[in-house]
């Protein structure tokens, strides 16, 4: 994570909430995945995506998913 304004990446979306560190622990083949991920949104978007904006993406679909968030 770069700052705790950024959302881990070079371009914001709109949203000002402030970021929490925390430490989460992750098998080493799902954080392989999620630096794929992060590479391939690069690619699509043409900015950066951190690992911890990684996260929060997966975070933010599965809490909506589980109609916790919308």
């Amino acid at each position: 994570m770069r700052d705790n304004h950024n959302h881990g990446h070079d371009e914001g979306h709109g949203h000002n909430e402030e970021l929490k560190k925390i430490s989460v622990s992750l098998e080493e083949d799902q954080i392989e995945m999620l630096k794929e991920l992060a590479s391939e949104y690069k690619s699509r978007l043409g900015q950066r995506w951190t690992l911890s904006a990684m996260v929060r993406v997966a975070v933010g679909d599965f809490l909506t998913k589980m109609g916790k968030m919308s």
